[in-house]
């Protein structure tokens, strides 16, 4: 204990070199753990978006680039299923229920997808759970809608209020269907998916706004009312994905195949959870990258640390000469240097996890907001104790070397004056 008080009041006479220390230390702690935390959430919220869907069926393209358009609402489709199509699949004796699912809108940057009030019956998310309202009820009408929390919350939207679907999925939209608008009649509660980020609305909704249009645009000189729409036929054509839970996961890759070698069409089936893998395995790389700079990143900060302690070594030989004068044994100098080192570290460490933590408080709601990621604020997992542990463990081994440096030091050496 008195070494480490000795080590401690070293530091602060040393107080503006130290502070840079371990601001450096501080700084890569925080990054180390920020990258695994962001690497973990990202992880278990993509793993959360859908729960109890047995396949999910699409235009034939690839498995990952079906679950980010149908599931993520990430990209879009390079085709539509017909309708007949998915009418013969949703009628398989296989299947227990389908979700048709239609992209291709959006409203004020969030997108729209339409839906039947299947929907909020049989999707589920986070290990089964089932969406909630936080006020209303789900659409019933053709001109009716259900917002995210998110879009209710960043614009402001109530109960019955009108809102205007514009035609494609970016930020700017050149045609909007100002003719139809749409009646907010529910908002869901908050999922910390991207269902969170998505205005719902009918099938027959999407076919009245698009009834008077044709290849994306507007028919020149033809505007079919509102009122008129409803009373055509408001049958879809075709619709982007379709999500299917089947009577028995026996069945499933049975379904799969039929669905794959489907004669009409070509279509592709895919299970969510292997689609998920398959992703994570593709970003695999860019995972291991990250955490190798993070930890280049504390492997920098710790020789930092060893170097500016070497440094001012040699002008602290006189100061240890006077201790070794006063009848401390070359350990105590080893450990008084060590303990400087390791005070460093632990300090700096407690410093990185208060550092992060500011950090998520500040950057949480903008990342959820931006990329539908949520970033929890909860105890270290323990993995990450693991790697705080592991850097301790370094910042251990490597204290050890201006530690025996300064043990090597002998007194007649420290009393010396050097011209």
């Amino acid at each position: 204990m008195p070494i480490l008080s000795l080590a401690l009041k070293s530091l602060w006479n040393r107080r503006f070199t130290a502070s840079l220390t371990l601001l450096s230390i501080a700084l890569s702690v925080a990054l180390l753990l920020g990258v695994e935390r962001l690497r973990n959430e990202s992880r278990n919220s993509f793993a959360n978006t859908i729960s109890g869907t047995d396949l999910i069926v699409g235009a034939r393209s690839g498995s990952i680039q079906l679950l980010l358009y149908s599931v993520f609402r990430i990209g879009n489709a390079t085709n539509n299923v017909s309708w007949q199509s998915y009418q013969t699949i949703a009628h398989h004796p296989s299947v227990k229920w389908s979700i048709p699912i239609s992209l291709g809108d959006s409203h004020r940057g969030f997108r729209v997808m339409g839906t039947t009030a299947d929907y909020f019956v049989h999707y589920r998310y986070a290990r089964d759970r089932q969406l909630q309202f936080t006020s209303g009820a789900p659409f019933s009408g053709i001109y009716d809608a259900v917002l995210g929390s998110d879009v209710a919350e960043q614009l402001g939207y109530k109960l019955g209020q009108k809102i205007v679907i514009a035609h494609g999925a970016g930020q700017v939209s050149l045609f909007r269907h100002d003719n139809k608008p749409f009646t907010v009649t529910g908002i869901l509660r908050k999922t910390g998916t991207p269902l969170d980020r998505t205005v719902h609305i009918g099938l027959a909704g999407i076919e009245a706004m698009h009834i008077d249009w044709q290849g994306g645009s507007p028919m020149p000189g033809m505007r079919i009312s509102a009122d008129k729409a409803t009373h055509l036929d408001l049958t879809p054509k075709s619709i982007t994905a379709a999500l299917l839970g089947l009577n028995s996961r026996i069945s499933t890759f049975k379904v799969q195949y039929y669905i794959n070698n489907y004669p009409p069409e070509p279509l592709l089936a895919i299970l969510p959870g292997v689609a998920l893998q398959e992703l994570w395995d593709m970003m695999g790389v860019a995972e291991k990258a990250l955490l190798a700079i993070s930890v280049f990143v504390v492997l920098v900060g710790l020789t930092g640390m060893v170097t500016v302690i070497l440094t001012s070594l040699n002008e602290r030989r006189r100061e240890m000469a006077i201790l070794r004068s006063v009848g401390a044994r070359p350990t105590h100098i080893m450990l008084l240097i060590s303990g400087e080192a390791v005070s460093l570290i632990l300090l700096g460490t407690l410093l990185g996890l208060a550092l992060l933590y500011a950090m998520l408080i500040v950057a949480q709601p903008l990342i959820e907001t931006r990329y539908g990621l949520f970033i929890g604020l909860g105890w270290p997992t323990p993995y990450e104790y693991t790697l705080l542990g592991l850097l301790l463990a370094a910042g251990l081994l490597v204290s050890l070397i201006p530690g025996i440096r300064a043990y090597r030091y002998s007194l007649a050496d420290g009393m010396t004056i050097h011209i």
